[in-house]
């Protein structure tokens, strides 16, 4: 016992670990051979994952975006990552993906030249739920309107308040609502009346968003072109046209603060 004790010990003090830098080193970066041909740009990209990247806190707003983070090892990694995503003038948040071909941001923020541009926002519903099952709240100033907002729209969540399109963002880009426009739960029973500029008021965990109209119209039941993702954030309503079931009114409003 004695022996393996001191064989133990005298191991550890031996013990010589890798030099300071040596430390997450990239891999894959060495110019690649072409049977047949001279090596061409495409292939001699680093194509390896040289960094694992700390994710956002749970349920901020670019917890469920990808490319967004902090890097563990940002001195070999061949990015600068925004832990909230990157803004750049307008306020359009842009993640980056290898080799799409698309155009970079301002110089600004700093990225590989193999890397490019996806501006398509989304927000899942995680860590937005209160305790009564809502996930926020809709208010339309000018007809008076409050609801609770209820993920799904589902006939139950709509006797409720109002439901959200569970197809579409929680927060960022494009949120997508639905509610009756008669009964005790009429709450966008008016929504044709709006204008441009009048206001929509969105509020949950993440804060409180007030947006402008700028369309309002009738769409076709089987049309759901205007609840896809979007680089700007908008909320679109919908409802049903009394007496009407082959259409739906729409409004839409944009972001303004």
């Amino acid at each position: 016992m004695t022996i393996l004790a001191a064989t133990t010990a005298l191991a550890a003090e031996n013990f010589d670990g890798p030099s300071a830098g040596n430390f997450g080193k990239p891999t894959s970066v060495e110019a690649s051979t072409v049977i047949g041909g001279a090596p061409t740009e495409a292939n001699n990209i680093n194509r390896s994952k040289d960094s694992a990247v700390i994710p956002p806190p749970f349920g901020s707003p670019s917890s469920n975006v990808p490319g967004t983070g902090e890097l563990l090892t940002p001195d070999i990694a061949g990015i600068s990552l925004n832990p909230g995503g990157y803004t750049v003038a307008g306020g359009n948040e842009y993640v980056f993906a290898d080799n799409s071909g698309l155009t970079l941001p301002p110089p600004s923020v700093e990225v590989s030249a193999s890397q490019s541009v996806y501006t398509n926002k989304f927000t899942l519903p995680d860590g937005l739920y209160n305790a009564d099952g809502s996930i926020g709240a809709l208010s339309i100033p000018k007809l008076g309107v409050t609801a609770k907002v209820f993920e799904e729209e589902s006939l139950e969540n709509l006797k409720k308040g109002v439901g959200h399109f569970k197809s579409t963002s929680c927060w960022d880009g494009n949120v997508g609502f639905a509610a009756h426009n008669r009964g005790l739960a009429d709450y966008f029973g008016q929504i044709q009346t709006l204008k441009t500029g009048d206001k929509i008021v969105y509020t949950t965990k993440l804060g409180t968003r007030t947006y402008e109209v700028f369309f309002v119209g009738q769409i076709k039941e089987t049309d759901f072109s205007r609840l896809g993702r979007t680089e700007d954030n908008i909320v679109t309503l919908t409802t049903c046209v009394r007496d009407v079931p082959e259409l739906r009114w729409c409004v839409q409003a944009r972001l303004v603060s």
